[in-house]
């Protein structure tokens, strides 16, 4: 009977941790290979090289932050500032895409495939928070305001170290969004 080979999906996702915990520069396929325990010569199955593995990654990373969140999203029924809670809960939570998201933002400042999709999955994301914000605001600039302030809100939240005298990080964010989404303090 002959080894099993590894799939090609558990390269991209072993490649997806290595990038979430160490950034691009972890992601060298002799690291995969004994991370996952096997030998190199598998990947070469799979992928001619190293870039084509990172293409892989980035387009698994892109369907999950859009394509797989749009769809959570457009089966929820109701609020709007429910759907934008959700979007954001789905692509910035820490246990998967987070670390994943933040990598890939450092990573797009020396890479322009990694820049390319990573225009595309924010524009995506804009799209959606302009859609929603629209069901509430009528005003084209006021939507494209909150939009930006809503996603800058839920990205930059993560660069911070300020302290919040009297209140945690998160009773802070909470009041911002509801500021930005319009909702009654408090919700």
């Amino acid at each position: 009977m002959g080894a099993r080979r590894t799939p090609r999906d558990a390269w991209v996702e072993e490649g997806l941790r290595a990038l979430a915990s160490g950034g691009v520069d972890a992601v060298r396929v002799e690291a995969l290979a004994k991370a996952l325990g096997v030998t190199k010569g598998g990947f070469y199955g799979y992928f001619a090289d190293r870039d084509a593995l990172l293409a892989a990654m980035l387009e698994t990373w892109e369907r999950e932050s859009t394509a797989d969140v749009l769809e959570r999203v457009r089966e929820l029924d109701g609020d709007p500032r429910e759907k934008i809670r959700l979007a954001g809960q789905l692509t910035l939570s820490a246990d998967r895409l987070l670390p994943i998201d933040l990598a890939v933002r450092d990573w797009a400042r020396r890479d322009e495939a990694a820049a390319a999709c990573l225009r595309r999955v924010d524009n995506a994301r804009m799209a959606l928070l302009r859609e929603m914000i629209g069901t509430f605001c009528d005003d084209r600039d006021e939507i494209e305001a909150r939009g930006l302030l809503a996603f800058s809100l839920a990205i930059g939240s993560h660069f911070l170290a300020a302290e919040h005298p009297g209140r945690t990080p998160a009773e802070v964010r909470a009041m911002a969004a509801d500021i930005v989404l319009g909702r009654p303090r408090g919700r």
